[in-house]
């Protein structure tokens, strides 16, 4: 799978098990004792799910659901709240605030585990019926692999059409080529990160009006921005 769950919580020993049922699975899996680290760490890396404890030593849980579901390059992080906070009004509050679900303290690690897999496939069916429109210029048809500038479609490579997919999940933030390699070929690719650099520049020329959108950073990799 190979996807990043992190788990925050200030219990060592559900930082480990939940870990240890996560790789199992073949999740990688980043514990933090505190939201301090885990804010930290967003700074450089974005998981595909966050698994949250709501009663940590340095914050309070919902307050920072609130903070993910508020900022536009982290809202679309699946969340599910585990917490010894079992009352309906804390639930029910959770999922107001945009959690995905919500476990209860104590449970069992292969539940929790099948409630990840659960939340992830429930994203990934959203991702492919999904249309991105980005700048009143360029349409993505996820379910398709289509793309369009100014109504008109555009032939894209799977590559091509890939790495657009990759920037626009998350607009505005910047992607190594490294990280942009590990999205399109995982553990399997065999090129360098260069080679990037020669799809963005037939993607820009496709693109057309469009290719504004995808800004260099240089010396670190791209980014999509409006």
């Amino acid at each position: 799978m190979n996807r990043l769950i992190a788990i925050v919580d200030d219990e060592p020993d559900i930082l480990e098990l939940v870990s240890l049922h996560l790789k199992k699975t073949g999740f990688n899996a980043k514990g933090f004792p505190d939201a301090d680290g885990f804010l930290k760490f967003l700074k450089r890396k974005i998981p595909d799910l966050v698994i949250l404890d709501l009663m940590l030593p340095d914050a309070d849980g919902l307050e920072i659901c609130k903070y993910l579901k508020k900022e536009e390059n982290l809202s679309s992080i699946p969340i599910i709240m585990l917490t010894a906070k079992g009352e309906e009004t804390d639930k029910v509050l959770g999922l107001e605030l945009g959690a995905d679900d919500y476990v209860t303290k104590p449970f069992s690690p292969k539940e929790l585990v099948a409630r990840v897999k659960a939340v992830l496939r429930r994203e990934k069916e959203k991702e492919e019926t999904k249309k991105i429109e980005i700048g009143k210029v360029l349409v993505l048809d996820l379910q398709k692999y289509e793309a369009f500038v100014e109504g008109k479609k555009t032939e894209l490579t799977p590559t091509e059409f890939r790495i657009l997919k990759c920037l626009s999940s998350k607009k505005g933030q910047v992607f190594t080529r490294d990280q942009i390699l590990d999205y399109l070929w995982g553990d399997e690719r065999a090129v360098l990160d260069r080679t990037v650099d020669v799809h963005i520049k037939n993607l820009r020329k496709k693109l057309g009006k469009a290719e504004k959108f995808i800004k260099n950073i240089r010396g670190i990799g791209y980014k999509l921005e409006e």
